[in-house]
């Protein structure tokens, strides 16, 4: 009899201490799904975020892609205008909005003139009146260029008044504050037209207006 009973204690016991390994497994089981769960909530996070920066770097690539566009499709003068500006740490963007030749049909400077026509203001009331509408915190720049016609030197000269009579302008009654704008002087080094004939002068004498953010 009472090895009937030890023998029940026994199993008992080793019954006992099965269902404890069970439970014992069963919670360590419970402990590595946790921990699974949690570092493949990690690991997604994480994917989000590579996600994330690699459109942002993808955004950011095609942005210069596209400035780059931009670039190589304004003028040379316009691009001069950038890297000048860039340079000099003026623009928060470093990006060419767009340029708007005032030519001698439109502005009519007159030959070895730097006094701006009617037709001059008209041109420059309107561009004034985009660049408010606009709102926008931009730059100019303003380049004067002329025809072959006479020595570099008075060229270059004559280019800068043209260039500055212009900046006096947008200042005065377009309300451009000076600081957002500056002249130069291309002279007659960098012709659009043919300065051998009468009309490719008249191109010539004109004044770039470069837009830059």
């Amino acid at each position: 009899m009472r090895i009937r009973w030890a023998t029940l204690v026994i199993a008992l016991a080793i019954v006992a201490s099965g269902c404890a390994t069970k439970n014992y497994v069963r919670g360590e089981v419970e402990t590595l799904k946790s921990q699974v769960d949690e570092v493949q909530g990690q690991v997604e996070e994480n994917q989000t975020a590579v996600r994330t920066n690699e459109e942002a770097i993808e955004g950011q690539g095609q942005r210069i892609n596209e400035q780059g566009a931009q670039i190589e499709a304004a003028s040379k003068t316009a691009q001069d205008a950038l890297n000048r500006a860039t340079s000099a740490g003026i623009l928060a963007q470093g990006k060419l909005l767009y340029e708007v030749a005032l030519t001698d049909d439109k502005v009519r400077f007159g030959f070895e003139k730097a006094e701006l026509s009617d037709g001059a203001r008209t041109a420059l009331d309107e561009f004034a009146d985009q660049l408010r509408s606009e709102n926008r915190d931009v730059y100019v720049e303003i380049q004067g260029h002329t025809d072959s016609t006479g020595p570099e030197n008075y060229n270059y000269d004559l280019g800068l008044e043209r260039a500055e009579a212009v900046r006096r302008y947008l200042n005065a009654k377009g309300g451009i504050p000076l600081h957002r704008m500056s002249v130069i002087s291309y002279g007659k080094l960098e012709p659009i037209a043919d300065n051998k004939t009468r009309e490719g002068r008249s191109i010539n004498r004109r004044v770039m207006l470069v837009v830059l953010e």
